[in-house]
């Protein structure tokens, strides 16, 4: 009762930041012809992975250094009509997803409308007794020890038998209900997917509100994201970057694969390069969170996002810095059916990019071409920092 109360008031502080907000989201929008260059070098490493053997069809990166985007594309968007990849093509943004269920969540901890030491027992008190005293700071740390729900064998059949199934929310965790934890809480890192699911359990809880509400009232609307959603099913928006994979042998379109309910809000976000380089400008940067909540969220313990990103990685709560030759970002990546992300910022949010491919591309697919796109990640990180 008390934290909804609080959640009303936030939210009716939030709408008086919003005219603010959209007007500088306009200004960004509006500016020239970029004032920085990396150099024809990004764009030739670019040309070179689309031409890697197994390389993805297409590639886009995004930069906006104080208030100014410049892009930088190399293959195409859809192989069908050959176009290139634009900064509002729609696309699956995968694990990127859990960053906004971070943002989220901590924007509600620092209202005062969840607590980072809150239990799963206090807010979900349906799911297993045994995850009962696991906190929301180890949820998005991935200190919980929550088995993945997306590794279970059940949750394969379903999606076997039927890819485009719309789960509820509530049902993807009861996949892993059965399971033990993997280990004390707080005592070790591991990537789990069921950790941002019951994060968004946990704000919906506290709130009365479905988390879909809450990513458009406290991010959508707030940061211009208009062509930004979480939905249920399969379908992509006009105008989406497609995503390919191999299937048989042969290179197929597997945009539509699978429900985007299968990971809700722990990879089901749809989102576009620029719109995606605003939101993580905004999280990783100080415009979102309260200065004490951001110390929290900078907390950073030994770990690395799936995949990992450019140069070593560590885990804060619903974000990763990433320590390069050239200098520290924060930020996220992902990847899912058809598409590989890397999302970023400078630590003072002035700095961001997006690094978007239309082709799954992790260690295990290919451990040579994920090598190479992981340097290409690290020079784009560079081009960034420099300027």
């Amino acid at each position: 009762m008390f934290g909804h109360l609080r959640f009303v008031a936030a939210c009716a502080a939030v709408a008086g930041l919003l005219a603010v907000s959209a007007t500088t989201a306009t200004a960004a929008g509006a500016a020239g012809p970029a004032t920085h260059d990396p150099g024809p070098g990004l764009q030739q490493e670019l040309e070179a992975l689309v031409h890697e053997p197994g390389g993805p069809p297409g590639v886009i990166v995004t930069f906006k250094s104080h208030g100014v985007t410049s892009v930088y594309r190399a293959g195409v968007a859809d192989l069908t009509t050959g176009r290139p990849p634009e900064p509002y093509d729609a696309m699956r943004i995968a694990s990127v997803s859990k960053a906004y269920s971070g943002a989220v969540a901590l924007m509600l901890a620092g209202w005062g409308v969840l607590g980072l030491d809150d239990t799963i027992a206090r807010w979900l008190p349906t799911l297993p007794a045994a995850w009962g005293q696991v906190t929301l700071r180890e949820l998005l740390q991935h200190t919980s020890g929550l088995p993945d729900y997306s590794a279970e064998p059940a949750f394969h059949e379903v999606l076997i038998a039927d890819p485009h199934h719309v789960f509820a929310p509530n049902e993807l965790l009861s996949f892993a209900a059965s399971q033990p934890l993997r280990f004390a809480p707080g005592t070790r890192y591991q990537y789990s997917n069921s950790d941002n699911i019951a994060v968004a359990l946990m704000t919906a809880a506290a709130t009365g509100r479905k988390y879909e509400q809450l990513l458009n009232d406290l991010l959508y609307v707030r940061l211009g994201l208009y062509r930004t959603s979480l939905p249920k099913g399969y379908k992509m928006p006009p105008y989406y970057m497609h995503g390919y994979g191999v299937r048989d042998g042969l290179l197929k379109d597997v945009s539509t694969e699978f429900s985007a309910s299968a990971s809700w809000a722990s990879g089901g976000i749809v989102s576009t390069p620029r719109e995606l380089n605003a939101f993580i400008a905004a999280y990783a940067g100080p415009r979102l969170l309260s200065e004490r909540t951001r110390q929290a969220q900078l907390t950073f313990i030994a770990g690395g996002s799936e995949p990992p990103g450019p140069g070593t990685n560590a885990a804060g709560l619903g974000i990763f810095r990433y320590s390069t030759r050239c200098g520290v970002v924060y930020g996220h990546t992902g990847n899912t059916s058809g598409y590989t992300q890397f999302a970023a910022a400078s630590p003072d949010g002035t700095h961001s990019m997006t690094f978007s491919v239309n082709a799954q591309i992790t260690p295990s697919s290919d451990q040579t071409l994920f090598d190479r796109m992981r340097k290409v990640e690290e020079d784009a990180v560079c081009a960034l920092l420099s300027h």
